[in-house]
């Protein structure tokens, strides 16, 4: 199991306990976390998952790929932590991850 803790936006927090091998969006969606859409379920094809990976765990999640990358490109409220939370996949090295929700997807 892996730990990740979702802060909503206006501050509120919700730690799961989840399997690892899924992704962050998967976690919210089967968990019902506010926030994450996930309209295209997880093909990396819209921004309606987008996080942001909290400054202590970047590092470890890594850099976004070329495709990400263009999705994210069109996101008007990206930042330098922004993610698509169906690119980033649980693992034991993400254990305790925490990550922020945008106040909205587009």
């Amino acid at each position: 199991m892996t730990k990740i803790t979702f802060i909503q936006h206006d501050g509120e927090e919700q730690t799961l306990d989840v399997e690892k091998g899924l992704s962050v969006m998967n976690a919210a969606t089967d968990h019902l976390i506010p926030g994450i859409d996930g309209d295209c379920g997880g093909e990396c094809n819209c921004a309606t998952c987008h996080v942001y990976i909290d400054d202590a765990w970047i590092e470890k999640v890594g850099q976004p790929h070329d495709a990400e990358e263009a999705i994210m490109s069109l996101n008007p409220e990206r930042q330098k932590n922004s993610r698509l939370s169906c690119q980033v996949k649980l693992t034991e090295e993400l254990d305790g991850i925490v990550v922020h929700m945008p106040e909205f997807q587009y």
